[in-house]
């Protein structure tokens, strides 16, 4: 039996062995009037936010624990870079947020506009809306915010054809139609100057688009540039040398230290700066345009929130505990904490297991006592179906899972990622029992 078979197998056994805390849920649109307290509040409804949820609706008694999220659904967003490429639909990708959330919970449905962590309280709505909800202990899980208005001409330039981007539900549609209208010229993917969620995902697309300019005979009308700030084509060399090879195979252009600052979408032409000479702007003629947003923390952390974030805005924490380093009853989890860590779903699976046993730990009154090396993976798909998985730790040292060499292209990975992954995640992932992989790279590891 193949790794991928053996995985699946496993992944539908888990999900049939552990009780669902996905029920049918009825949960309440009214608002109590005056102040709440809930043993445990989680802000965000997302990965890390749900995951954690529904870990702690196992142990911790009904109505005990509130998630504050104002989305009504849930999306998949790893499947989006397939969206992009006519794979899979959008719809595919979300879920109602009342079906991923944990039935004995109480969804406020609203937007946590203020932390404040000396009160054990979080302040939701504003104006006469206005409401505190008081905490024991707190889980930040917001994520990341998209920028594209920190382009000069976005996010208007979405309103013409050829603009697109597979980092939001807004935009992602855009991208199969740009590739079908595309009939000569430039195409064009960025990569921002700022951190930013799913590293390889700027990419992905640049090679499914190779692909299917090449199914469709327009390849040799077309040249694509990968415009990157990096100063590296992917930050771990070991996959970063195999995707030197596939660029280098597709005659694809890479400009490396470049930023995209403005987009004029009537003459359609962007404008890069390069950041390795100060001033200096460069032009590019575009038939399409990929745009990955710049990204930064929500302005709830970054603003709103007393003595939380760092320096930049993220929410500190310890990168071992994912504890706060000045609030113990606080921690965090996914993109919206600065662990110095890839941002990926799988980033996220590899953190929820630490941060619920160290959590219950405090709850306890006792010390942390997991770690988290950094674990987290990235599935770049090269193609309709090629992927190479890349896994790592907080050194950039390969952690792989499976007893083969995972920086090379292979359907198997392409077919993990396609088919699998989202098993993973709306089956065991959102219900509270998905932890990574760590347990099948041990199976594997005598046959490595």
């Amino acid at each position: 039996m193949s790794c991928q078979k053996l995985l699946l197998c496993e992944v539908h056994s888990l999900s049939r062995k552990f009780p669902s805390v996905q029920n049918i849920r009825k949960f309440s649109s009214k608002r109590s009037n005056g102040n709440r307290r809930f043993k445990l509040v989680v802000i965000g409804g997302g990965a890390g936010g749900c995951s954690i949820a529904a870990k702690f609706a196992k142990t911790l008694g009904p109505k005990s624990i509130a998630v504050i999220e104002p989305s009504d659904v849930h999306y998949y967003q790893p499947m989006w870079t397939l969206v992009g490429g006519g794979m899979k639909s959008l719809a595919d990708s979300g879920r109602p947020m009342s079906s991923v959330l944990p039935s004995s919970i109480e969804w406020v449905k609203d937007k946590a506009t203020e932390i404040k962590p000396s009160k054990h309280t979080v302040v939701v709505g504003t104006g006469s809306s206005k409401q505190e909800i008081q905490y024991d202990y707190l889980v930040i899980a917001v994520g990341i915010q998209l920028q594209y208005e920190k382009i000069k001409g976005l996010p208007q330039a979405f309103n013409s054809p050829g603009v697109c981007s597979n980092y939001s539900s807004l935009y992602v549609n855009k991208t199969l139609q740009a590739l079908k209208d595309f009939n000569k010229g430039n195409a064009v993917f960025t990569f921002p100057n700022t951190p930013v969620k799913c590293a390889g995902a700027p990419q992905k697309i640049l090679y499914i688009a190779d692909q299917f300019l090449r199914k469709n005979g327009k390849r040799d009308n077309a040249k694509l540039i990968y415009n990157t700030s990096l100063g590296v084509l992917f930050g771990v060399k070991h996959y970063a040398d195999s995707l030197w090879n596939v660029v280098k195979s597709r005659d694809i252009s890479v400009n490396l230290r470049r930023n995209l600052v403005e987009v004029n979408a009537r003459d359609k032409t962007a404008i890069f700066e390069d950041l390795d000479n100060a001033g200096k702007l460069e032009t590019v003629s575009y038939e399409m345009l990929h745009v990955t947003p710049p990204m930064g923390a929500y302005d709830l952390i970054k603003k709103n929130s007393e003595d939380i974030p760092d320096a930049v805005g993220f929410v500190d924490v310890n990168k071992g505990t994912l504890q706060h380093v000045r609030h113990p009853n606080v921690f965090a989890i996914g993109d919206c904490a600065n662990l110095p860590t890839a941002k990926t779903a799988a980033a996220v699976a590899g953190e929820n297991g630490i941060l619920f046993r160290n959590l219950t730990n405090v709850m306890n009154g006792k010390e942390p006592e997991l770690i988290y090396d950094g674990y987290t993976s990235c599935p770049l798909v090269t193609g309709y179906d090629k992927c190479i998985l890349a896994e790592f730790d907080y050194n950039g040292q390969p952690l792989e899972t499976f007893p083969i060499d995972q920086s090379k292209e292979r359907r198997s990975m392409f077919l993990m990622k396609k088919d699998v992954m989202p098993e993973i995640y709306w089956n065991l992932m959102l219900k509270g029992n998905w932890n990574g992989p760590a347990p099948f790279r041990k199976l594997f590891a005598p046959f490595k």
